[in-house]
This record gives structure tokens, sequence and C-alpha cells, in this order.
């Protein structure tokens, strides 16, 4: 378990993924090195890694939550396939290990968003249910870090952390450097200016400039991938509900005020809302689910699916099993 020093840490670098550990160290009440030694620690010893993300909207991508079900050993090649893909997140194994849940995203303007849909999965043998939900609207999840995470720093301490607000928001659209440099802080949301001008060909001070606009534009976030266990979240969940369409907005805002909640979003399908639920233990879901989703009179029906094990977070998967061309099956060499 982490003390209050390391979930200041995590904390801080939610809020600004980039924060100097002397600035990190000030506002934590201990020193430099003492920050930077913290942050080593949790990297070797509970995964954390901190990645800058692309905020959909202003990348020109949408994002879906696909299901698939599957027999126990093809889901788990499945699910490592999916993970290697650069088009996915949260790539997970739920309901015993025979389910796979994967956000994927997709062009926005659909020229070459199916692929993946309709294509590479019916080419992969031994499933047997596939359903695709698009997420039409996020209310928590993304750049809002689940409060597991987000109690440490009073508010005081979160401002000193907030980044400075570069040019206008939106001054000018992504470019194809923009990407580079959003691929590269992708796999590591503290690589150095010169590593970042390295991958986009810009000079450093061009970096830094670019990135503190693509910051305050909101085309730019950071998260935090680690082992959520180490912070009391031993039972985890994809919590599938069906809200009447007049009650739906209202339900979700209602939702996002939970602290067992890291994610809310509302969907097209059967079910138009889905949340991930963290709780200590088992009997805790339990709880949530009677007390706090039963008084939800709006909520007409409600489907658990227990998560055993993420495969792939919000980064993409670090090293040679990173890369697996679009349309390659698990299990086989692609073609060449």
């Amino acid at each position: 378990m982490l003390d209050d020093i390391d979930r200041g840490l995590v904390q801080a670098l939610h809020i600004d993924g980039r924060a100097p550990f002397s600035r990190i160290g000030a506002v934590l009440g201990v020193s430099t090195q003492t920050a930077a030694r913290r942050y080593r620690r949790l990297c070797a010893e509970a995964s954390l890694r901190v990645v800058g993300l692309a905020d959909p909207r202003h990348a020109g991508r949408t994002q879906w939550l696909v299901r698939l079900t599957a027999g126990p050993h093809t889901a788990q090649d499945l699910a490592q396939a999916l993970a290697r893909r650069s088009d996915t997140s949260w790539v997970r194994l739920a309901s015993g290990g025979t389910e796979i849940l994967a956000v994927v995203q997709t062009p926005a303007d659909a020229s070459d968003g199916h692929t993946l849909l309709l294509h590479d999965i019916p080419r992969t043998a031994g499933i047997t249910a596939v359903s695709a939900h698009c997420l039409l609207y996020t209310y928590l999840g993304g750049p809002t870090a689940w409060r597991g995470r987000a109690g440490a720093l009073s508010e005081g301490q979160r401002r000193q952390l907030e980044p400075a607000g570069g040019e206008s928001a939106g001054t000018r659209p992504l470019t194809d450097a923009d990407h580079a440099l959003l691929t590269a802080l992708a796999h590591d949301g503290r690589a150095s200016h010169a590593d970042l001008a390295s991958a986009t060909g810009w000079s450093p001070a061009t970096v830094a400039r670019r990135l503190a606009d693509l910051q305050s534009s909101g085309a730019l976030f950071f998260d935090v991938d680690m082992n959520d266990t180490l912070l009391g979240a031993t039972a985890q969940a994809l919590l599938w509900m069906s809200v009447a369409p007049a009650h739906l907005d209202a339900v979700a805002h209602t939702l996002a005020g939970h602290d067992e909640l890291a994610f809310v979003a509302a969907t097209t399908g059967p079910t138009n809302l889905v949340a991930q639920a963290l709780c200590p233990d088992p009997a805790a879901l339990h709880d949530y689910l009677t007390r706090r989703l039963g008084a939800l009179d709006a909520i007409r029906t409600l489907e658990t699916a227990p998560v055993l094990r993420t495969v792939k977070a919000a980064g993409p998967l670090a090293g040679p099993a990173a890369s697996l061309p679009r349309g390659a099956s698990p299990g086989r060499r692609p073609a060449r």
C-alpha cells in the first residue's frame, strides 16, 4: 500500500505529468531527491508510467468500446493481440477470462474506421460474440482522475501543480509533427525536450511551446498507468446499464460523483451507460451495487462484468511486443 507521499506524487503526475521533481517535492514538503526516488520506486514496484494522451475530439478520433466473448485460451491470445495494436487502450479480460473488453479509436470520418470491427475480428477463430459500442460522451475519466488517486492533495497544492497556460486554445489544428509528438508522449509522458525534439524534428524550444499550447487547449492530457490494487482497489468491474433517455444525463452526472467509479460514459447499443467500478473487495462492490446504484430508480437494467486482468492500460505496450500490423490474427505470423 502507498503512503501519503506516494499518493500525493501520483496525483501530482496526473495533474501535470511533466512537472519537475523540484516543484512536486516543494508541494509535497519533501526534497527533490526524495520525490525523484519515490517516483523511481513506484515505476519499479507499482508499474507506474506517465503517458501523454491526445484528446480524441482534437485528434479527429472516435472511441468504441468493444466486447468479445471467446473460450479462455482464445480470449487470452486475442487480448494480447489487441493490446499490441496502436489503436487500442484499456484491454481487459473479464467475466472469468472469457470476455475481452477494449477501447478502440477509429478516424472520426469513418474512412477506415471499421477495419477492426468488421474485418479483423471475424477472421479470428473461437470468438462466439462481438459487440461494439460507440462512446458518445464521457462524464468521468480521461483527464479526470479516479478519486482514489485524487484525494491526497489540497486545493492549494493542486493549484501549485497546474501547468501554466500556453497561447489561445485551438490556435492551429494538429499537424503531422504534432502526431509524432503525441506518439512519443504516449510512450513516455516525461520524455525530455531533447528526445521529443528528435521525434518531431523541432527544436527543444519549439517543443516546449507546443506542449504548453496543446495542454492549454485540452488537446493533450496526462494519465498515470499503475497497479491500482496498491491503492486498495482489489475488486474491479465494468457496469453496463440501461437508463431511460430522459434520465440518462442526470444519472450519468450522479454516477460521475461516486467515489467508487473511475469511468462513466454514454454509449450506443442495448445498454446506454457504462461505468468502471473500483472497490476494496467483492463485499464492497456488492454494497455499492445494491445500495448506491440500487437507489437510482432510473437504472432499468444492470449487467456486471468483473475484471480479471488489465492487459493494457492507457498507454501503448513497451518493447518489441508493441507492434502488430493491422489485420494480423493472434498466434500467427503476419503476412509480408
